[in-house]
C-alpha cells in the first residue's frame, strides 16, 4: 500500500516537441495532468502526493519560460480549486516559496487556506524546491532554534525539514526515462522504491499510475533487514 507517493514530473518539453508545439503548451498539458493524477491517487487510496513541480535549478531557465510557469500557478490554483473541495484535498507546499513572485504565492496561500480542513488526501508541490538546499534550511533552522536539542540524531533532524508531519515517500516516480534524482527530496527518498516510467508526464495516466503501484506491490522492502517486508 502505497500512503506517500512522490513524482518528479518530466517530459513537459519533449512531449510537445513531439507533437509539433511551444514547451509552454507542453508544461501547460503538465499542469493540467496534476488533477487527473490526483484523483487517480485519491482511488488507489493514496494519502499523500508530492510533486516535482519547479526546482531550484529551473530559475536557470529562459526568463519567458519561467514567467509562463509562474503565470501556470494562478491558474492551476483557480482552475483546480472546486475539484480539490469536491475531493477533499489539501493543497500544500515545499521549497523556498519565498522566491516565487507575489501574485503566485498570493495564489497558493489562498488555495491553501481554502482548501486547508481537507482530509482526504495531501497535495504537496515542490515549488522553486531543492533537496540540498531543504538540508541548509533545515541546518539554518536548527542553529537559529534556541530550544533545540543538545544531541541532534535523524528524528530530531528531520523535524526541521519542510514538512516533518509528512511520512517519507514509499514510492517515486520519476516519468520519461531520466535515471536521476535531479535533486528530489535528497533526505526523504533515503528508502523509497523507485518507478521509472518512459512516458511524458502528460500523457502519464491512471494506466501508467496502476503499473508502477503494481511494481510497488510486487517488491520486497526489507529497510536493511533481512526479513522481507511488503
Amino acid at each position: 500500500m502505497v500512503k506517500h507517493l512522490a513524482i518528479i514530473m518530466d517530459g513537459n518539453g519533449r512531449w510537445a516537441q513531439q507533437r509539433g508545439l511551444s514547451r509552454s503548451e507542453g508544461h501547460r498539458a503538465g499542469a493540467e495532468n496534476i488533477g487527473k493524477i490526483t484523483e487517480a491517487a485519491i482511488k488507489y487510496g493514496i494519502e499523500y502526493l508530492t510533486l516535482y513541480a519547479f526546482s531550484t535549478e529551473n530559475w536557470k531557465r529562459p526568463a519567458a519560460e519561467v514567467d509562463f510557469l509562474m503565470h501556470l500557478i494562478p491558474v492551476f490554483c483557480k482552475t483546480r480549486l472546486k475539484p480539490m473541495l469536491q475531493n477533499g484535498v489539501r493543497l500544500r507546499t515545499i521549497g523556498r516559496t519565498d522566491d516565487l513572485p507575489f501574485f503566485a504565492r498570493k495564489a497558493l496561500l489562498k488555495a491553501i487556506d481554502d482548501t486547508k480542513n481537507n482530509t482526504k488526501l495531501t497535495l504537496n508541490l515542490a515549488l522553486s524546491y531543492g533537496g540540498r538546499a531543504e538540508i541548509v534550511d533545515a541546518v539554518n533552522r536548527l542553529l537559529a532554534d534556541p530550544e533545540r536539542p543538545q544531541k541532534i540524531d535523524e528524528a530530531a533532524f528531520g523535524r526541521y525539514l519542510y514538512a516533518p508531519d509528512i511520512p517519507d515517500p514509499d514510492l517515486m516516480i520519476r516519468t520519461s526515462g531520466e535515471m536521476r534524482l535531479s535533486n528530489f527530496l535528497l533526505w526523504e527518498l533515503s528508502y523509497s522504491e523507485l518507478y521509472v516510467s518512459p512516458v511524458h508526464w502528460p500523457a502519464f495516466d491512471e494506466a501508467e499510475l496502476k503499473k508502477a503501484l503494481d511494481s510497488f506491490g510486487s517488491r520486497d522492502r526489507r529497510f536493511g533487514d533481512v526479513t522481507a517486508k511488503k
